[in-house]
């Protein structure tokens, strides 16, 4: 047991030495070099991780540990300015759980001071994720504008902050003022500055923040003021406390709440932004933060959480500071999209054509609002391109609607115990003798026996699925005791089912196989696409099964064509084309086909006879990525198609717009290569009117 716990404390030990290197390597990134190769979530997470351990095991805590570093040095290529006040960051609180002990804990030490603390309010604010500004004036005249830097000392960047339009040159009211905010670009100046860029053969910026960053550290205002740069303020540091607006006496009133600070920013002529609220209780503030999360897709400027003050600033004087943060107010952070994680084994599943998919087993994390334990790796290709390993910290992504998947190791992070995966030759889930093969041609794996039972389970589950025929309640765990008692062998069997066959089953009441039986009849009816779908025919996914429902018309016509005829689709290859026709040639799927036909009725394509209009969208090809704010990616493509367009799952130089939402993947990047026309939301309705 000894030699155990020395071999756990010297692991942790390496670990927590690893981490200290990493989060201080891309502290440095962030705030001194504006180059950053990994997300701020991703960062977090690292940091977060950092944390605990230095909470665990407080005796490895280093002098100057990572942790307590708020910002980075200044750059050399411009003057260094020492703060008047010193400039703080926030912690981070990840869910309701950890706002609840915030509240607890500023509650606890408020009445240790003897105040009370039943009528506490709080101010809650956007996150902007943009570049700390700190403005500092003199009987009312901008004096100079720093970066945060350290906290202590920041960067002389006044000239470049005062090409930005929204920051006033002149207040309204001749008083001394510090006040802090965040310099942000909108997502449109992004991609226009970017598209400059890629034209004169220059690196783009990876993300809006970034640009913000890199564009005030410019040694030419021109270059600043080019760029359209915007700001939010939204603290007083200090001030004078003689406000004399128009037509106004002079006052001499500190506000007393950070409501008050706000609204006196905007007297004095600042941009403040209008999203904010002061909430009664937590569970106003978890209101105010769904609300928020809904909304950031709408914004033009990033946003990555609320930020949650005690509204009273003699409470926030009372609470103080940590080391490096104020004590009186946190970060509430939106889901990530990016974190890291550990992949703790590589599993192997197989699919509802045979094709076999390896799966990262990870270390649970929470990731877009709900726990993660496994994503896909695609391929044995993809496990090579990344190089991950069992044992690996990995970054893993989620982006929109798209599974989780792992997008890099991190191998600074390895202790030299990771393992290399290999592709077994044998997989028992394959059935019979558990043979697997690759694919001619394709980076895929595939059982050699296609008539395993657990491709026919999954082959049920998605005959069922929203993609398919859509039978609400017939979910994969009931689909595998039917198949299991033998209740159904085949899809046609579904159609047949009786209450007595359910009932008799535990778990089964009168009410749930009434609704079971209903959700099985209005399944009978269903779109031609969509029966293609449930088919499970190899190569066909939803979009190809549209081009080839829409291309035909009825299941007579597809049954009854040629490779010749299926390759004249646009977007259908001979692989694909030889697929359908193999499937659709096979005798014993012919008869399944038949039996269907007995119980389904294939809808009429609602395009066929009709003449579509001819609009923007008629004959474009889109293709979606990131998440929408105001419409679902089905509901985006449904409009599509009705107004005579196209959506593809891919980027390709035959695409004809890119619609990018918020926290798009690597399709926005390939677009970006291949000179694709990338729209926002707002372009894409204007599109769609």
């Amino acid at each position: 047991m000894p030699e155990q716990r020395d071999k756990k404390r010297k692991k942790i030990e390496k670990r927590y030495k690893e981490l200290q290197k990493l989060v201080q390597h891309h502290q440095h990134l962030y705030h001194e070099k504006d180059s950053p190769e990994i997300s701020d979530e991703v960062y977090d997470s690292l940091a977060e991780e950092l944390l605990r351990i230095e909470e665990k095991y407080p005796e490895l805590k280093i002098e100057g540990s990572a942790s307590e570093r708020i910002g980075g040095k200044p750059a050399t290529s411009f003057w260094k300015i020492k703060h008047k006040i010193r400039q703080w960051s926030f912690d981070n609180v990840f869910d309701f759980s950890d706002l609840q002990k915030w509240e607890e804990r500023i509650k606890r030490l408020l009445k240790k001071e003897g105040k009370k603390t039943e009528d506490i309010t709080y101010a809650c604010e956007m996150k902007i994720d943009g570049l700390k500004a700190v403005l500092t004036y003199e009987k009312g005249k901008l004096i100079t504008g720093a970066t945060r830097g350290d906290g202590i000392t920041g960067e002389d960047v006044t000239n470049n902050l005062k090409t930005i339009k929204s920051i006033p040159l002149k207040l309204s009211s001749p008083i001394d003022l510090v006040a802090g905010g965040e310099v942000w670009l909108s997502g449109r100046e992004f991609l226009r500055i970017n598209g400059e860029k890629k034209k004169k053969g220059q690196a783009e910026f990876a993300n809006p923040r970034n640009a913000a960053a890199g564009t005030i550290r410019q040694l030419d205002p021109k270059v600043v003021a080019s760029r359209n740069l915007n700001t939010f303020i939204y603290d007083i540091d200090f001030i004078s406390f003689i406000i004399s607006f128009k037509h106004q006496a002079p006052r001499f009133k500190k506000p007393a709440t950070q409501e008050e600070e706000l609204k006196i920013l905007k007297k004095l002529g600042f941009s403040v932004n209008p999203n904010f609220k002061v909430c009664k209780n937590l569970k106003e503030i978890q209101d105010f933060y769904e609300e928020s999360l809904k909304k950031k897709a709408r914004f033009d400027y990033g946003v990555d959480g609320i930020v949650v003050k005690v509204n009273d600033i003699e409470f926030q004087k009372v609470l103080g500071h940590t080391g490096k943060s104020p004590r009186f107010g946190v970060a509430y952070k939106f889901p990530a999209l990016e974190t890291a994680t550990v992949v703790e084994d590589i599993l192997l599943q197989v699919g509802r054509t045979g094709v076999i998919t390896p799966v990262a087993k990870l270390r649970p994390v929470l990731i877009d609002g709900s726990t993660v334990s496994r994503a896909t790796l695609h391929n044995e290709d993809e496990i090579k391109r990344l190089d991950v390993r069992i044992g690996d910290t990995v970054i893993l992504r989620k982006a929109g609607d798209v599974i989780p998947e792992i997008v890099r190791v991190l191998p600074e992070l390895r202790s030299g115990s990771e393992k290399a995966y290999k592709f077994p030759k044998r997989l028992s889930a394959c059935g019979g003798e558990g043979l697997i093969e690759r694919l001619v041609g394709q980076a895929a794996h595939r059982c050699v026996n296609r008539n395993s039972f657990e491709q026919l389970k999954r082959k049920f589950h998605y005959f069922v699925s929203k993609k398919a025929f859509n039978i609400d309640g017939l979910g994969p765990k009931i689909v595998d005791r039917f198949l299991e008692l033998g209740l159904v062998t085949d899809f046609d069997d579904i159609f047949t089912l009786q209450s007595g066959d359910i009932l008799t089953l535990e778990g089964f009441k009168e009410k749930s196989v009434s609704n079971l039986l209903e959700a099985i009849k209005k399944a009978k009816s269903v779109s031609l696409a969509r029966f293609l779908v449930g088919l499970s025919i190899d190569q066909i996914g939803e979009e190809t099964a549209i081009d080839v429902a829409e291309h035909f018309g009825s299941l007579q016509k597809i049954r009854k064509a040629g490779l010749a005829e299926f390759e004249a689709i646009e977007g259908v290859g001979n692989v694909v084309a030889g697929s359908i026709c193999s499937w659709f040639g096979n005798k014993e799927n012919s008869e399944l086909v038949d039996r269907l036909l007995k119980h389904v009725k294939i809808e009429t394509s609602p395009h066929l006879g009709v003449e579509l209009p001819s609009g923007k969208i008629f004959g474009k090809t889109f293709v979606l990525t990131g998440t929408l704010g105001s419409i679902t990616r089905d509901e985006a493509k449904e409009k599509i198609r009705s107004l005579g367009g196209k959506v593809s799952s891919s980027v390709s130089k035959q695409i004809d717009y890119v619609v990018v939402g918020a926290d798009p993947g690597s399709k926005y990047e390939n677009a970006k290569k291949l000179g694709v026309k990338i729209i926002n939301e707002i372009e894409f309705k204007k599109l769609l009117k």
